[in-house]
């Protein structure tokens, strides 16, 4: 499989580019937010919040070449599906741990402590011995096209993408059951978790409250 392009089916995936961006963040907007089991449990516009800072993040990982978008041949090249991914590094722990800390008490602020939580007690730098990793962010297909093995073909080709740039490993962080599950059919194994249920505000509130059967964050990783 090629890491720059590859098509079935009529369908698509290729490195994404920055001048796809503005398409890509409007199908986020419609397709991910709306459904990623955290932001939508909330009922708040989470794409509006931190959106410069969000943007500019999403712009980063584009320039290194390791965000793919999938596009239907078929429809005039509409996109279907996208990743978002992009390097993270031993020091990036301390830096998502500060900026999430200063977010506000909005979805977006929780979801990222959250993360940054998760991050930490994984410590995957220690864990594996790395200097570096490929972290996939964010990953949507479009709702007509789920079910179909478009999460799993961007994943794999991710993979591709990863090993080609000398990676030695590739780590998402799942929110939602059915990517972790998704991941784990592809060989990603889940080395930490957190049960929603169990994280709670300074009041012993839970924070999360998604619809089952979304009940943890998992860290789930490859070597690659």
């Amino acid at each position: 499989m090629s890491t720059a392009a590859n098509t079935k089916d009529g369908i698509s995936i290729r490195v994404m580019a920055e001048k796809d961006y503005s398409r890509v963040k409007l199908f986020m907007q419609e397709q991910f937010f709306t459904d990623e089991p955290l932001s939508r449990s909330t009922g708040e516009q989470v794409h509006l919040q931190n959106e410069k800072e969000s943007d500019e993040y999403h712009l980063s990982m584009i320039r290194e070449g390791t965000c793919l978008i999938a596009t239907d041949e078929n429809q005039g090249g509409s996109i279907v599906g996208y990743v978002l991914a992009g390097p993270q590094y031993p020091e990036d722990m301390e830096k998502h741990r500060k900026e999430a800390a200063g977010m506000e008490q909005h979805t977006w602020g929780r979801i990222c402590r959250l993360l940054s939580k998760i991050e930490l007690e994984a410590n995957l730098f220690e864990r594996y011995g790395i200097s570096k990793a490929l972290y996939s962010h964010m990953t949507s297909v479009g709702a007509l096209m789920r079910g179909k093995g478009l999460g799993s073909r961007l994943a794999a080709t991710l993979m591709d993408v990863g090993r080609a740039k000398g990676y030695p490993l590739m780590v998402a962080y799942c929110t939602s059951y059915y990517s972790a599950r998704q991941k784990e059919a592809l060989g990603m194994e889940c080395i930490h978790s957190l049960c929603y249920a169990d994280y709670k505000d300074d009041q012993g509130r839970v924070i999360f409250t998604p619809a089952a059967p979304h009940t943890h964050a998992r860290i789930m990783v490859i070597k690659l």
